[in-house]
């Protein structure tokens, strides 16, 4: 794994996608890469958002289908918070106004090589 290629894929990601910051965090709540969002304190942002992800999975288990992603409505932004495998998961800060679907789609491709990484 190297740092290099994980911060060139996470750019990448919002530089071809309506998004403002995209975090890579250890399922754990350890910063990996990308950036918080402006006026965040990383280790708060990126531990909650670890505790958010895990806690719907765990909130959602007796429905017996698997967690897709969750979605933080906030009044000018939404964080998109979803599983990239066993050891990561991606926080995605984006305005109101993206296409959640769009996003969701272009974040596959980016998905699968960041697993591989890891």
């Amino acid at each position: 794994m190297t740092p290099n290629t994980i911060e060139s894929l996470l750019d990448n990601i919002k530089e071809n996608l309506d998004v403002d910051e995209v975090t890579l965090i250890s399922r754990s709540g350890m910063h990996i890469g990308g950036d918080v969002p402006e006026n965040a304190h990383l280790e708060t942002f990126v531990a909650m958002s670890a505790i958010l992800l895990g806690s719907a999975e765990t909130a959602t288990s007796e429905l017996k289908e698997e967690l897709s992603h969750v979605i933080v409505e906030l009044k000018e932004s939404r964080v998109l918070v979803m599983n990239d495998g066993p050891q990561a998961l991606l926080a995605i800060k984006m305005p109101k106004s993206s296409d959640i679907e769009k996003v969701l789609k272009g974040l596959e491709e980016p998905i699968e090589k960041l697993k591989d990484l890891l």
